[in-house]
């Protein structure tokens, strides 16, 4: 009897995947996920790309069904365990913020890419106003009660990663993380919120029109080549 594997989604993840087509040059036949968590977005990234991807964390909170697509597996981000040149594209989705030194994290991502590779990360928005809006796990009161928390960082001048706050980075700081690493770096945030929100896309235009996106976008996307 032929066994019948679950077709896993999730929007987000899949409008992403939308963009990384339409942006990459070449078959991505290798996809590293730095920051796993379950796995899903490595299994969707499998799934819909057609690749061979490996999803590593520093938590084993991998499920099974994801485990179905993608190989998951414990893993340190500034010290990867693969070879130079593995992969032809790296993936870190609201990751680089959570890691002690992100420079060190680029590096290692520069390092298991082969020439030519291409890169997504994505990070919270640290000039953003308000977030978690969009979650569809949070409750109203926690929504409420998590941007209170940064709002205190904030005033208090300890909204940053390194002091404990879920601050992320602004633009102009995670682009130029980037380009100590990658010749090739591309802001694809307001290509993201386009593409996520295209019923609300004449708002979304407003928002970019007016240069209101640092404010109101909750986070960053860059993609990028090696």
């Amino acid at each position: 009897m032929t066994r019948v594997m679950p077709t896993l989604r999730d929007y987000k993840t899949e409008k992403v995947v939308k963009l990384i087509q339409g942006y990459s040059r070449q078959k991505v036949n290798d996809l590293l996920v730095v920051g796993c968590g379950t796995g899903l977005e490595a299994a969707i990234l499998a799934q819909q790309l057609g690749s061979r991807v490996v999803g590593i964390d520093v938590v084993d909170n991998f499920s099974p069904e994801s485990a179905q697509y993608a190989h998951l597996q414990l893993g340190d981000a500034m010290a990867l365990e693969f070879a130079d040149s593995s992969y032809d594209f790296v993936y870190s989705y609201h990751t680089l913020e959570h890691i002690q030194d992100p420079f060190l994290a680029l590096k290692e991502i520069r390092r298991v890419l082969r020439e030519g590779g291409e890169f997504w990360i994505g990070t919270p928005n640290r000039r953003r106003l308000l977030a978690y809006i969009g979650s569809k796990t949070a409750t109203i009161k926690q929504k409420i009660w998590w941007n209170l928390v940064d709002w205190r960082a904030k005033l208090t001048g300890r909204f940053r990663n390194e002091l404990g706050a879920h601050a992320g980075f602004s633009s102009s700081e995670l682009e130029s993380m980037l380009r100590q690493f990658f010749p090739q770096v591309d802001n694809m945030t307001n290509s993201y919120y386009e593409e996520i929100y295209k019923d609300r896309l004449q708002l979304v235009k407003t928002i970019e029109k007016f240069y209101l996106s640092s404010l109101l976008f909750p986070a960053l996307y860059f993609a990028g080549r090696k």
